[in-house]
This record gives structure tokens, C-alpha cells and sequence, in this order.
């Protein structure tokens, strides 16, 4: 049995019963009736009162169509996208026609004029239903294909983080497997501490792609990435925190900001004879979070650097862009031989 939350997470359908949902509806349905107003002939006709029954009308029809939508949400997830969307249009015509019939009712029939019959009355009936097919046509169609490009960026970064998983660096391995040859005689402690900070490395790669983690989970797979690192390096190798305004709830992808710092000691601090110091500081702007990296770069071959650090870079743009829409962000500049990584994504908590 599936759980409810992934049918719903498979549903093109958005979830109707949001505020935010809810409020674009609206919009589009007072768009729609200001065209629809702004459409009739002029002469003769008070446009104001014109443009409020069809305001009323046409909110009348949105509103029951997405309340309908919402409650029905549950029952579309089980469908295929076709059956699904036949469906939505389906309620939505068939919520039209009812709306049409109580607005032909109560709205024109009561007003007693003559010049209203029964030919009137089917013709408005069936514009009523052809403008909501159109309408909810294009919405429906628009809303799968929203869904189709979402379900390909969730998979291509799936993709990409699984190769991320995979992609732990051989000479980091072996490099690290020296280290801890070389500890093991002259410092049994920190060789076993090396050993328990590579289990949990590896241990942090094998996390699920969909999974978000808390911040502090991140800071310390950092931190343990580090300290493996500081015991090849040694002075060499220099870091500087101010991440203390940062949330420790805040979700993020896992193996987000480790990448970063391995992509600056192999691409700068191992490259520079005395090393050089990593900053990394940290900052929340009305509920957005900011997390800067910063590294010095060695004398040669920074065309090579730029190209090295592309692949894991993208990658995590593009996890940033999957996890939290536009709001997530990855951005990159060098001056002065320091490059600087600038990550920026909302604050969620669980």
C-alpha cells in the first residue's frame, strides 16, 4: 500500500486547499472576467455592473470547481495523468453547468425580463460551459506540463546526486588510507578517530536523494570531513567559522556543502606550498539563509580550477533549484585570486 503523501506528491494537480493557491485562483478568475467585460460591446451597457455580475459569476464557478478539486485530490492521485485530467475537466464542466443553471435562475429568470426565453436560456448554458472548457482546458494542460518538467529536474538531480555519491575521489581515499597507515603506529588514538571519520562519511553518502537534513547534520559531516583532511594537511590547512546567526533546524540536501569544501583543498589549498585558510561564514535575511565558502587559489592554472569545480557546482545548483525552487541558489565569483561560493535558500524546519 502506497503512503498517502507520495500519491499526493505524484498528483499534477496542486493542492487547492492552499491559501496560496487559492488567491491565484481567484486572480485568474477576476482576470478572466475583467477580459470578458472589457470583450462586450460598449454602447448601451453599464460596464461596472457588467464587470461585477460577471466577477460574481465567474468566481462562483472557480471557487466550487477548486473546492471540488481539493476534496477530490486524494482520489485523482490513484489515476494516470490522462484519466486524471479527463476527470478535472470533467468536475469542472459539470460544476460550470450547475453554477450556470443557479446564475440563469436566480440572476436572470428573477429578473423578469421578457427578452430572456428558452433559446436564451440553452445558448447561455452552453457559452457558459464552452469558455470553462477552454479555459480549464489550458489550465489543466498547463498544470501537466508543469508537473512533467518538475518530475524531470527531481530526477535528473537525483541522478546527479547519485553520481555524487559515487563520486568520492580516489586519491582522497588512498590519501587518507596513508594517513591512517602512518597513524597507526605513532598515534593509535587519532588513527582510530580517522577510521571513525571515514565510516561516517561514507555513512552520510549512502543517505537517500529525497532526504533533507537539519543544518547541524551538514556542519558536522563537514566537520568530520575536515578533520580527516586536517590530518593530512596539518597546518597547512586552515579554517575559519561565523556561522553562529545560522538556524540549526534548517533543512538542506544532504552532501550540499561538503563537495564545496573538497572541491577548495583539491582545486586550492593542496595546490598552494603553505596552504591557505578556508572562511566559511553564514547569515539569515528574512527567512532566507546564506552560506559563503571562501578560498585562496594557487598562482597557476586557474582556468583549470574554474573548469574543475564546475560539475560539482551545477550539481548542487541544480539539487538547490529541486529542493527549493527559484528560492535556491548557487553563485560563484573570483577576485583577486580568492574564490568565493555564495549559497542562498529558505529557511524550513520540520
Amino acid at each position: 500500500m502506497s503512503h498517502p503523501e507520495k500519491q499526493d506528491a505524484s498528483c499534477f494537480l496542486p493542492d487547492l486547499c492552499r491559501a496560496e493557491a487559492l488567491f491565484i485562483v481567484i486572480l485568474g478568475a477576476e482576470l478572466l472576467a475583467i477580459v470578458l467585460t472589457l470583450a462586450l460591446p460598449l454602447h448601451m451597457r453599464n460596464i461596472l455592473l457588467d464587470l461585477a455580475l460577471n466577477s460574481l459569476f465567474i468566481q462562483w464557478i472557480a471557487l466550487s470547481s477548486a473546492g471540488t478539486l481539493c476534496l477530490a485530490r486524494p482520489c485523482f492521485a490513484r489515476l494516470s495523468d490522462r484519466r486524471a485530467g479527463l476527470l478535472s475537466l470533467a468536475v469542472i464542466l459539470a460544476v460550470a453547468l450547475i453554477v450556470s443553471e443557479l446564475g440563469w435562475r436566480f440572476l436572470y429568470a428573477a429578473a423578469q425580463r421578457p427578452d430572456l426565453g428558452q433559446g436564451l436560456h440553452g445558448l447561455f448554458l452552453l457559452r457558459s460551459v464552452g469558455i470553462t472548457a477552454i479555459v480549464a482546458g489550458i489550465v489543466l494542460r498547463y498544470l501537466y506540463i508543469q508537473h512533467q518538467w518538475r518530475d524531470n529536474v527531481e530526477t535528473i538531480a537525483r541522478l546527479r546526486y547519485q553520481a555524487l555519491q559515487a563520486r568520492i575521489r580516489p586519491h582522497f581515499l588512498f590519501n587518507c588510507l596513508n594517513t591512517i597507515a602512518g597513524l597507526t603506529r605513532k598515534s593509535p588514538a587519532q588513527a582510530e578517530q580517522s577510521i571513525e571519520d571515514l565510516a561516517d562519511l561514507f555513512r552520510a553518502s549512502l543517505l537517500a536523494p529525497t532526504d533533507m537534513i537539519r543544518l547541524a547534520e551538514e556542519w558536522a559531516i563537514c566537520k568530520t570531513y575536515l578533520r580527516i583532511e586536517q590530518q593530512r594537511l596539518g597546518a597547512r590547512l586552515r579554517v575559519s567559522w561565523a556561522i553562529d546567526g545560522l538556524p540549526e533546524d534548517a533543512l538542506i540536501p544532504p552532501l550540499t556543502l561538503q563537495p564545496l569544501l573538497e572541491n577548495m583543498i583539491y582545486h586550492g589549498i593542496e595546490r598552494i606550498p603553505g596552504g591557505g585558510e578556508i572562511s566559511i561564514k553564514g547569515a539569515l535575511w528574512d527567512k532566507l539563509i546564506q552560506i559563503e565558502f571562501a578560498n585562496p587559489l594557487p598562482a597557476a592554472d586557474l582556468e583549470a580550477t574554474r573548469r574543475g569545480n564546475r560539475l560539482a557546482q551545477q550539481n548542487i545548483r541544480e539539487r538547490l533549484g529541486a529542493g527549493f525552487g527559484r528560492q535556491g541558489r548557487l553563485a560563484v565569483e573570483q577576485d583577486q585570486g580568492v574564490y568565493r561560493v555564495r549559497l542562498t535558500f529558505p529557511r524550513r524546519t520540520r
